[in-house]
């Protein structure tokens, strides 16, 4: 009998229907991140990405993500990350979940995984290390996990504009003050941005991360906010969006 994550934060986040533990990996669970999961399994219920057969999550950690989209969905999942211990870890995770048959963990540089035959997914999901010229901590491990040392926001887009289909969407998770950036380099590669969903801790804050769904032809944008908390709780917009995955919303 598993104890609720409240229970055991720093060791593994307990959802309804599925446990993430944490311990190897160097990027932990975040409200943020399971924020974008549920904003991204709630695109993927949606007509225009319903049929998607073919998922890839490129930066996987836990394999928080593709756990929380293999939920609301039915399609084949590869989780591809350059940590070993996160790619245990997110296997691990992976094995005693329901849907262990369709996930798939890839331990490589996704650099170097471009060399390989295009894949061809219909969506790709990626929470990238996203800091630039930011202070480091100590860790090797954390660095790599969150910094654009080894990964630049522009060789990502290279290894999306390879692995994804002709037909297929993506989306990332950005810092805010990176998303303007992110969406003139993303033009460059021939993709448009179809939503873009600003978001704040509270009404008071500034925004501090972005949502961003990328499509190959070209399209009216849509803008969107969303605010994680109100006073002492969370918002109507933040619950719909984590009630299927929290376990006490």
């Amino acid at each position: 009998m598993y104890k609720t994550f409240t229970q055991m934060a720093n060791n593994y986040f307990q959802f309804k229907q599925f446990i993430v533990f944490q311990e190897k990996c160097a990027m932990k669970v975040t409200t943020d991140a399971c924020l974008f999961g549920g904003w991204a399994a709630n695109l993927l219920s949606n007509e225009r990405l319903n049929s998607i057969k073919k998922i890839a999550d490129i930066g996987t950690g836990t394999g928080l993500l593709t756990l929380m989209i293999a939920q609301n969905c039915s399609a084949e999942i590869d989780a591809i990350d350059i940590d070993a211990d996160a790619c245990e870890e997110a296997s691990a995770n992976f094995n005693q979940s329901v849907w262990k048959e369709r996930l798939k963990v890839i331990n490589a540089d996704i650099k170097h995984y471009l060399s390989e035959e295009a894949n061809g997914y219909d969506f790709i999901i990626t929470n990238p290390p996203f800091f630039d010229n930011d202070l480091k901590s100590n860790s090797d491990k954390r660095n790599l996990a969150m910094h654009s040392d080894e990964l630049s926001l522009e060789e990502l887009l290279i290894a999306i504009k390879r692995k994804l289909s002709d037909t297929g969407s993506f989306v990332i998770l950005l810092p805010y003050h990176r998303s303007i950036y992110f969406e003139e380099l993303s033009s460059k590669f021939g993709f448009h941005l179809l939503e873009k969903t600003i978001v704040k801790q509270t009404p008071k804050h500034d925004p501090f991360r972005t949502m961003l769904l990328f499509v190959g032809e070209k399209v009216q944008a849509i803008q969107k906010e969303i605010i994680i908390k109100n006073g002492n709780d969370y918002t109507t917009d933040f619950k719909n969006l984590l009630k299927e995955y929290y376990l006490h919303l």
